[in-house]
């Protein structure tokens, strides 16, 4: 049923495919490509990463029949007055393209996504984004969007740091797609939450985002290097920043580690 309604989407025009049986990082894969000249879009997709990472870092862990894959763009080739502080928005065209693909895969689970770069099925984690990229002053900016979507497998309590987030896999509702199949659907709605951020920037999209927003109106905890924030979720601003009011007034928060009490 899913393969069917799939063959039904058509990949993005103009968006390349590079699939590799095996790789160290879809997203070092990525800078390599922009390293030598890859202008973008293009998907890298691996059946296989050694070296899978998160953010800050931390190990990503997946199996062949789970999807890994990095989309690499250049921002400015699609939206020439991006900043890069707006790239970094491209997060949330991540997530909620995620949303949307993991909607269509099945209508089962309710789906959040938790600042910065995680969505959730009913409160757990289902895909993980990784948001890289650099200046580059004769091709322009790059930056590469690392995606892992739990397909049939997620990391046990054991695989994972403590007090990390329970995670979760679409096989839990019913048979997910073949990892070839879950990037056409994760493509194919990239492409039009894309298109959308080209035409509008953030703005165009923030209010979806919020729409979806996991805790929001809550108490949560943002953890800094230095320090950890507590209080209450009110808003996302224009440039994609957490809000938080705490007992000492509004509190705008550029990256943290986010935790709901």
């Amino acid at each position: 049923m899913i393969a069917s309604r799939t063959a039904e989407l058509s990949w993005p025009q103009g968006v390349g495919l590079k699939a590799l049986p095996s790789v160290d990082s879809t997203n070092e894969e990525a800078r390599r490509l922009a390293e030598h000249g890859e202008i973008g879009p293009l998907w890298i997709w691996a059946q296989h990463q050694t070296a899978g990472r998160g953010r800050r870092a931390r190990a990503w862990l997946s199996s062949s029949e789970d999807l890994t894959a990095t989309l690499l763009v250049r921002p400015r080739i699609l939206r020439p007055e991006a900043s890069l502080g707006e790239a970094a928005t491209l997060s949330f065209v991540a997530a909620l393209a995620l949303a949307d693909a993991i909607g269509f895969v099945t209508p089962k689970p309710k789906i959040t996504l938790k600042w910065p770069n995680d969505v959730l099925t009913d409160g757990a984690k289902a895909a993980g984004i990784l948001l890289e990229g650099r200046t580059d002053p004769k091709l322009g900016d790059w930056v590469a969007i690392g995606v892992g979507l739990n397909l049939v497998s997620a990391p046990t309590e054991n695989e994972v740091e403590a007090g990390a987030w329970r995670t979760a896999a679409l096989s839990q509702y019913g048979a997910p797609p073949a990892p070839d199949d879950a990037l056409r659907i994760l493509a194919f709605f990239f492409d039009q939450r894309l298109q959308r951020w080209r035409n509008e920037g953030f703005a165009g999209l923030r209010t979806d985002w919020l729409a979806r927003a996991a805790r929001l109106g809550d108490a949560i905890e943002a953890r800094l290097p230095n320090e950890t924030i507590s209080g209450r979720f009110t808003d996302v601003d224009a440039d994609g920043a957490l809000v938080l009011e705490t007992s000492r007034g509004s509190r705008r928060i550029a990256a943290a580690d986010i935790y709901f009490p």
